[in-house]
């Protein structure tokens, strides 16, 4: 059984054909699908889903792109949308200095904001860090957050790879791993032990080879899993045990005993 950790199913992209893309994945033996927030309508979104397919878990957050849209009443919405059972996490939340959709300053204080609320409500977090190695990790270690996380579709090399695992965090995969430039992230799947390791897919985004230029979607991670399997010289079986009981572990949920029903 696989996870895809990481989804943005909640998207328009699959508004017409979400049923058949569940039932694909599960065809593939994708076991859960994580669906990320990435505003507050986002997260609604990811919730209701949540609710309706027994396979999907949501998580709430606003990314940064979207962290200068927070207003007062967006924080009490989200956390009461993550009273819901099948919210696992909180996220996307983070810094992204690559494409500066909103200001630096701001998107610093929106991430100590929701790194603190994820704090009170107990949840682990899910980072967006794009550009921004340093300070993502300086101000999460000045945060009161220590339920640790996932640094999702990992950018970074070795050495910061170490650092975040020495800060008790996993690290996520994308289909960028089975493009032929990754050759740095490749050497970041060596470096990092399997049992802190994730795979995702970030659909509809990142779609991994073969099928660059179409539409990304939860299927398509048993790809990822074939990559690390590969660069780690063992089977698709170990990769798949080992990442679905680290995404069991992460975000608290059970799937061996009882399929894809809540833990």
């Amino acid at each position: 059984m696989l996870v895809d950790t990481h989804s943005h199913i909640e998207m328009s992209d699959f508004t017409s054909d979400l049923g058949e893309v569940v039932a694909r994945a599960q065809g593939c033996s994708v076991g859960a699908i994580i669906c990320v927030g990435l505003n507050l309508s986002d997260s609604a979104r990811a919730v209701q889903l949540a609710q309706e397919y027994p396979c999907i878990y949501a998580t709430v957050g606003v990314h940064p792109h979207d962290a200068q849209s927070i207003v007062a009443a967006t924080y009490p919405q989200l956390e009461e949308l993550a009273q819901s059972a099948k919210v696992v996490a909180y996220g996307e939340i983070g810094l992204d200095f690559f494409h500066d959709l909103s200001p630096r300053a701001v998107q610093r204080e929106r991430f100590a904001e929701q790194l603190a609320i994820a704090a009170r409500l107990g949840l682990p977090v899910v980072i967006h860090d794009r550009d921004a190695h340093a300070e993502t990790l300086a101000i999460i270690r000045s945060s009161p957050h220590r339920r640790g996380g996932v640094f999702h579709c990992f950018s970074g090399d070795v050495a910061f790879a170490r650092q975040c695992l020495d800060e008790g965090f996993y690290i996520s995969i994308t289909g960028v791993v089975t493009f032929p430039k990754a050759q740095e992230l490749r050497e970041v799947v060596e470096f990092v032990p399997l049992s802190r390791l994730l795979i995702e897919t970030d659909c509809p985004f990142l779609t991994p080879r073969p099928h660059r230029g179409k539409r990304n979607e939860p299927a398509y991670v048993s790809l990822v899993a074939q990559a690390l399997a590969e660069i780690k010289g063992i089977t698709v079986a170990e990769v798949a045990l080992t990442t679905t009981a680290n995404a069991e572990k992460l975000f608290g949920i059970s799937l061996r005993e009882e399929g894809s029903q809540d833990g």
